[in-house]
């Protein structure tokens, strides 16, 4: 292609809509979760073997 046709040439993602910045939003969402589930669950097994 010459240099004019390539400066006309229009497609792909932007950076807030393409699929690899999306799955990163979503793993990093994820991550908070299971973080957040692990925490959890240690607070539990900690409090429950001091009220018993």
């Amino acid at each position: 292609m010459k240099d004019e046709e390539l400066v006309n040439v229009v497609g792909g993602a932007t950076s807030f809509t393409s699929a690899a910045f999306l799955n990163a939003i979503a793993r990093g969402i994820e991550t908070l979760f299971n973080v957040g589930k692990a925490f959890g669950s240690s607070l539990k097994l900690i409090f429950s073997k001091k009220c018993s």
